[in-house]
């Protein structure tokens, strides 16, 4: 069930607004993940709008964008908010800090994973990460943990 997706460059409102419309179409408990790469050199760009500068730019566009540009530093940023008839919405979040790498290296993930070398994979891309070792690091994978962590104690309404 796709609803309306706000125009913000703040994940964690993006993920709320969406699980709340969810839950009151559905009447059940629900979660919601948004992502987003945030390059600092262009000044958080592509941020929340992520799958649509990736669908419109591509790896290519984005890595045109920083040529020559020393400054490589980027976040992966993940938003997962939960929220039921009977919880307001919450946010459980991750990041993986890291750098552009200067060309497309690795078949693995999707999106912009080929051109992100989180910083504590030294040398290698997402994109040349298997899975598991991908899911130590991921921006998502700690996002998911802290949401699980929270069920554990709270359970599900």
């Amino acid at each position: 069930m796709k609803g309306p997706e706000i125009q913000s460059e703040d994940l964690n409102e993006i993920a709320k607004t969406s699980v709340v419309w969810t839950v009151k179409k559905s009447g059940c408990p629900t979660f919601v993940e948004d992502a987003g790469l945030f390059v600092a050199a262009l000044r958080g760009f592509p941020g929340a709008f992520t799958s649509y500068a990736y669908n419109t730019l591509g790896k290519k566009g984005l890595l045109k964008l920083l040529d020559g540009v020393k400054n490589r530093r980027a976040v992966f940023k993940s938003a997962i908010a939960y929220c039921s008839s009977r919880q307001k919405p919450i946010c459980f979040t991750g990041e993986v800090h890291g750098n552009i790498s200067l060309k497309i290296r690795g078949v693995h993930g999707f999106g912009f994973d080929p051109i992100f070398e989180p910083d504590d994979v030294r040398g290698k891309t997402f994109g040349e990460l298997g899975d598991d070792e991908k899911n130590r690091y991921s921006h998502r994978a700690l996002a998911v943990r802290r949401f699980a962590e929270w069920l554990l104690t709270h359970g599900v309404d």
